[in-house]
This record gives structure tokens, sequence and C-alpha cells, in this order.
């Protein structure tokens, strides 16, 4: 039997899990190159700049882009080019050989750009927050260090860039970018959601006086928009924003995430998970359970502090309250309800699959509200069967959170959609026993067993499908010691949120142990390669 993996024990998981929660208040979110970007190029004052500069060095691919696939390269490629632009034009930043790297770099990613942005190759554009202000402030900025090449040549960058130009991706210009300009230039606040990026200001946004840090020293939960705020000279050590700063670098060394905090988004997508399994954290403790009750508002509750409120935040609480024998005030999301669905906040532009589910889940005692809903949600599935959403890259997220609110709140007219859902699920899994869109992950293997076991596990004629599926996707999450998960999850770049992560894959777990039929083909699987290694 050596080699074999016992049982998980989820519940100590789930328990330590939940106890880091309270650990890190502010949440465990992966680096991104487009965040670490802009502070390398707006505040080389502050500490941790060589790690970050190392960063940016490091994750460069090697056909010259950062970031990941399907056009999700566009905006870390920007960010990480312009900034490495601006270490070239500062006296003394780097010694020679880091001059040399810095620029063979710089070249590279360029090269990249202008295969993309001038020779016009297609690169689709996803959809990101603020994606259509930072592309084009990004643009102007590398333009504006382009000409600067003409009349001030860099020692180590190659002289064709000289006076090149970027172009606007087809589609995007700079007119909403300019009057978000000139608002701050005139002393004028602008919404808050668009504080957490708040650099693509560029010069307006330094000490704008329409824009207030919170008490934290955080401007819209964003160490590059509160970077902006703050300028590249050096506050006083005192000063709150740089103390924000300087706590998230400390936790890394140098390279910093999207948003931080987001410590109500963390704990309600945590115990949520956890809830769907089957209350694997049955008493969650009471200061996290309290923080999440005093997060909510009349206007719902934001994912942290500097975050405007939105409609998924608020209804994923109110989910993981109600799981837990909290009752909130479901009143709080009538404010994001339009005639056909609900919108991340009020006058978003396009939609989300994955908040309605949410929301879904938290007003499926309303029979008018829930038949509303199912049904649109039923209008947004694909002739697949999946789900795609504005909020994740995978479609496998989407398609849980849709599959898993219509087969416990959509009622009988949702039967087929979910079925569907399944079906595809099945369809889709790899060799390996993973799921995945770019390649097999822990992160979407466990979607995948949630909806699978959570739609087909029990129905007659499906058990013998869905459970050896199940098993192999168990044993691919098993096999694998300390994932690497690759960051999936949208906002100005692509991230991971490391806790909400295992809060699923210990959800996928402990569905899996406690099913039967998959316990018991494991335990099959178990038996022969037993014998198999003592015959």
């Amino acid at each position: 039997m050596s080699g074999q993996r016992p049982r998980v024990d989820v519940a100590a998981a789930a328990d330590d899990l939940v106890a880091g929660l309270l650990r890190e208040p502010s949440g465990q979110v992966s680096p991104s190159v487009y965040e670490t970007g802009r502070l390398v190029a707006s505040t080389p004052w502050l500490a941790g700049h060589d790690a970050r500069v190392a960063f940016l060095a490091q994750t460069q691919r090697p056909d010259g882009a950062w970031g990941g696939p399907d056009g999700y390269a566009l905006v870390p490629t920007l960010s990480a080019t312009e900034a490495m632009l601006a270490i070239l034009a500062r006296p003394g930043s780097v010694n020679r050989a880091g001059r040399v790297a810095v620029a063979g770099a710089v070249g590279r990613g360029l090269s990249r750009l202008f295969e993309w942005l001038q020779v016009r190759v297609h690169i689709p554009i996803p959809d990101m927050p603020a994606i259509e202000l930072i592309v084009p402030s990004l643009i102007a900025s590398i333009n504006e260090q382009l000409d600067r090449l003409r009349r001030e040549p860099l020692a180590g960058l190659n002289r064709w860039w000289a006076g090149a130009r970027l172009d606007l991706p087809a589609g995007m210009d700079t007119a909403r970018l300019a009057g978000i300009r000139a608002r701050l230039a005139a002393g004028e606040g602008v919404p808050d959601k668009l504080l957490h990026a708040l650099e693509v200001a560029g010069s307006a946004a330094r000490g704008a006086r329409g824009v207030r840090p919170e008490a934290s020293g955080t401007v819209g939960a964003s160490p590059a928009a509160t970077a902006a705020w703050l300028g590249d000279r050096a506050p006083d050590p005192a000063d709150p924003s740089r103390r924000y700063l300087e706590e998230i670098v400390a936790r890394s060394g140098g390279p910093v995430p999207c948003g931080l905090p987001v410590t109500v988004f963390e704990r309600a997508w945590v115990l949520s998970a956890l809830a769907r399994a089957g209350g694997i954290v049955r008493r969650p403790p009471r200061r996290l359970v309290a923080s999440l009750v005093s997060a909510l508002e009349d206007n719902g509750t934001p994912g942290g502090a500097g975050l405007p409120a939105d409609a998924d935040t608020t209804a994923v609480t109110l989910f993981a309250l109600g799981e837990v024998g909290v009752f909130g005030d479901l009143g709080c999301l009538r404010a994001y309800e339009t005639p056909t669905h609900f919108c991340t906040w009020p006058g978003e532009q396009g939609s989300s699959t994955s908040v309605n589910a949410h929301v879904l889940e938290a007003l499926g005692s309303h029979p008018a509200t829930a038949e509303k809903l199912s049904r649109w949600l039923r209008e947004q599935q694909r002739a697949d069967g999946s789900w795609l959403d504005r909020w994740h890259a995978s479609p496998y997220y989407a398609t849980a959170c849709c599959a898993l609110a219509l087969a416990r709140f959509g009622g009988e007219g949702s039967a087929a959609a979910v079925r569907r859902a399944a079906d595809w699920v099945l369809e889709t899994q790899r060799s390996d026993g993973s799921w995945g869109r770019w390649q097999g992950t822990v992160e979407e293997t466990s979607y995948a067993i949630q909806a699978l076991l959570t739609t087909r596990s029990t129905e007659v004629g499906h058990v013998d499908l869905v459970a050896p599926a199940v098993a192999r996707g168990s044993a691919f999450i098993a096999s694998i010691d300390q994932p690497d998960h690759p960051p999936l999850w949208h906002d100005k770049d692509l991230y991971a949120p490391l806790a909400i992560i295992r809060a699923n894959t210990l959800a996928a777990i402990q569905l899996a142990q406690r099913n039967p039929a998959v316990a018991d083909r494991a335990q099959r699987s178990r038996s022969m390669q037993c014998t198999s290694r003592t015959a």
C-alpha cells in the first residue's frame, strides 16, 4: 500500500484555512505583472524596487510577452514594457549589466506589441476591468517614451524603436480617458469604481484633490492606484498611503497584487464554497462571521476597503451567512436589479452570469426573483451546455456557478439546462483526469467535480458516467503536492485568490469522499494498485 495518499481530513484542512483568513485579514492573492509594473514605473523610491524589477524580468515569456494566452497578455505586456522603458530613462537606476538585460527585455516586449498593434496580428481583447482606459493610457506613455528616444537615444536599446508608434486596438479611443484626466486636474472626483484604476490618469492622479485615500491609506484597494496618487517622490514615512504600500511589499518582498485588501470577498467566497459542500465548517469563528455582518450596509458590501459595493460580494456574503444560520437583509440587493437580471453595480456595461448565479442563491427563497434569474441564466447558456463569465477566464468557473445555483433554486424548468451543463463537463475531461481551459488545473478540476456531484451524481443511468470521471479528477488533484495555481480570475490583470481556490478544492474533495459511488470506485482502484505492486 506504500505510495498511496490517505483520505484528506477535510474538516481539519478547512479549519486551518478559515483560521488563515483571520491571520491574514487583507487576503491571499497572487502577484500581478501589470500592477508590479506600475509600481516600478511610478515609485522607484518604494522598498522592494529591485525585487519588482527582477520579478518582471523573470516572468517575461520566451516570445517577449508577459501574461496569459488569448489576449490576456496585452495589458501586462504593455505595463511591463513601459516600466522597463522608465528604468532605462532614469540615470543610474541599474548597473551596466542590468541595463543590457532591461534593454533586451524592452526590445522583446516592443517587438511583440508592434506585432499585435501595428502589424495588426489579431489579438482578442478580454473583458477586463478598466481595460478600455488602461490600454490607451499605457500606449500613450510608451509612445511618449519612444518619441523621446529620437531626441535622447538610450544605450543598449536598438535605435529602430526611436519615433515608432503603437496604434490603439480597433474599437478603442482616448476620449473617456481624457475626460477622467480633465476632471481630476480640475479638482473634481471620479466614480468610486474608477479609483481602483486611478493610475490611468497619469500625472493628474498625483495628489488629486478629488481623491481621498481610505483610513488605511489605500486608494481603490490598489497598490498601483495608491502609488499614482502618491507620485514619484517619497512621502513622509508616517504617511498612511506609504505605510499601506510598504505593508503589501513586506508580504512578498517586492511584487504586488492588483487588489488588496479583499477581506470580505475572500471570507465570503471561502465560507460559501465550504458550505455548498455540506457544511465542512459548521462553526466558523465568531469574529469572522461578525466581520461579514458588519460589512453589510444599505447598498450591500464591497469586496474590501477602498472598493465600491457590488452585487456579487453582497450576494455571496448573504448566502454564506445564511448557510451558517445568520440572516441578513436581502433587500440591499434590490439596488442592483434590472428588468431582466442583476447588475454587478449600477451603470455596468455588460453583465455577469456568475453574479446572477450568486444572487439566485441569495434570493432563491423569493419565487418571482428566482424564476426571473433562472430564466435569464438559461438564456445565457451556450449551445454546448457551458457558460462564460466576465469575472473569470475559465468556463468551468462560470458553469459551476450557474449549474449549482440552477440545480438548487432553478426548479424543474432548469433541469434540462443543468443536465446539458453536466454533459459538457463530462465531455471535456482531459486524458489525465483534469479539466481546464488552457491546461488541466486543480482549480478548474475542482469546479468540474462540484458541478458533476451536485447535478448528475444521483440520476439514474448517469452514476456510471459521473463516478469514474470524478474518481479520475480526484486522482489528478491528489497527484499534485503543491499546486502552482495559474491566475484565472479577472481584475486589471489575471490573478489567483489562493484561499478561495483552496476552499473550492476542499469542497470538491469533500463531495467526492462522501459520494458512495465515487468512494467505492476509488477503493477498488487502490486495491488494484496494491495487487499490481505485490504481484
